[in-house]
């Protein structure tokens, strides 16, 4: 007689409107005013989007799954989109969820005993789900929200299909507690970051696939910044456009050039004059359409290693595109750069297309005169 195999339940969770404020400037989407806010202004859900990235990298294996999920855009129209046969164990109470319905939804699949719940935001949907599953379940999100400081998210959503395959396939992968860590969203529109740890979870330890709790501070160590901030300047053209994107390392350069920063958001500026502050997606995209040479400054996110998609989504995949892999200058400390214990820099652009093509090699500004070549990593994460 021929033994069945044990079918692998997975829960799926879908904040639709995760990330819906990044391209427009928001900060975040916390609030129930925000998402309303952010379509106003010309935001996009892609929720749902990111989610797919993952589960199209399990389509093979749906005769090994047992899938649960929430009805409507919440995973139900994902799965139907992506032909995963499913049940719904929840129903939202109105087409506009709340985090409410995340953490109901997350109440019901951790009573289930599934084998994994998949959830699908930003750091408010992993405190939500941390709130109320027990301390049994096994949990891993599907970065798509404006805050990514908790450990509990995959370093891509492409990572978090990879961890899924693992898991299916039966092979050996451990389990280990993840702080879940988020920010106050008013503090952070006035540049103001303060995380604070909410609880922890149980996640796969897969370190490959699966990222850090976010460094927090500014780097101390104010001659590197001088040194590379001076780097950066002498080589800023005339009548060149530069978009400077957020953090320290950034706002350290615009300090230098004794103009106004937005340390969590994106400015531009040429002959070191102030064109725009804290641009949106749009705005970035109009301003900068036609112009030839557009250069692009950016810096690493400490401990994670993301230059791009986390906390700067103002930077669409159009834009980049027309701005090219040799206009982007990436600036970072050695400090930072051996913090990440030779993993390499992350792009999640939301475009895999795009994030191929940035993959390779790419010159750091490290100092004055002082640059390292480092990987950006794709496929081999």
């Amino acid at each position: 007689m021929t033994q069945q195999k044990v079918k692998f339940k997975l829960g799926l969770i879908v904040n639709p409107v995760a990330g819906l404020g990044g391209s427009v400037a928001l900060k975040g989407s916390d609030g129930e005013a925000t998402p309303q806010l952010a379509k106003q202004l010309g935001a996009v859900e892609k929720a749902n989007d990111r989610a797919a990235v993952a589960l199209k990298l399990i389509l093979d294996r749906q005769a090994q799954l047992d899938v649960s999920t929430v009805a409507g855009d919440m995973g139900q129209s994902l799965c139907q989109d992506l032909g995963i046969e499913h049940q719904i164990v929840y129903q939202p109470d109105s087409e506009i969820t709340t985090a409410a319905d995340t953490e109901n939804a997350a109440t019901i699949m951790s009573e289930m005993a599934l084998d994994l719940i998949l959830f699908v935001g930003g750091d408010g949907t992993a405190r939500n789900v941390c709130s109320v599953v027990n301390e049994d379940t096994m949990v891993l999100g599907v970065p798509a929200g404006c805050k990514i400081h908790s450990g509990v998210y995959a370093i891509t959503p492409r990572a978090a299909g990879r961890v899924l395959q693992m898991l299916i396939d039966g092979e050996l992968v451990s389990v280990t507690e993840a702080d879940v860590m988020d920010i106050d969203e008013v503090q952070f529109r006035q540049g103001i970051v303060r995380a604070k740890r909410y609880g922890e979870m149980n996640v796969p330890s897969e370190l490959r696939y699966v990222q850090a709790v976010k460094m927090g501070g500014k780097e101390s160590d104010e001659l590197v910044l001088q040194d590379i901030a001076a780097h950066v300047i002498e080589l800023m053209e005339p009548e060149q456009t530069y978009v400077m994107g957020s953090g320290s390392t950034v706002e350290f350069i615009m300090e230098e050039l004794g103009l106004e920063n937005t340390l969590l958001g994106v400015d531009v500026i040429q002959d070191h004059e102030l064109l725009a502050s804290d641009v949106t997606a749009p705005e970035l995209s109009e301003l900068t359409f036609g112009r030839e040479g557009v250069k692009l400054v950016i810096t690493l996110i400490g401990g994670q290693g993301h230059i791009l998609g986390r906390g700067n989504q103002q930077l669409s995949s159009e834009f980049i595109r027309r701005v090219k892999k040799e206009n982007i200058i990436v600036v970072a400390t050695k400090k930072k750069l051996q913090a990440l214990d030779g993993r390499p820099l992350i792009v999640d652009s939301g475009d895999e297309q795009l994030d191929r093509e940035l993959s390779g090699h790419i010159r750091v500004i490290t100092g004055f005169h002082d640059q390292v070549m480092y990987p950006v990593g794709y496929d081999d994460l």
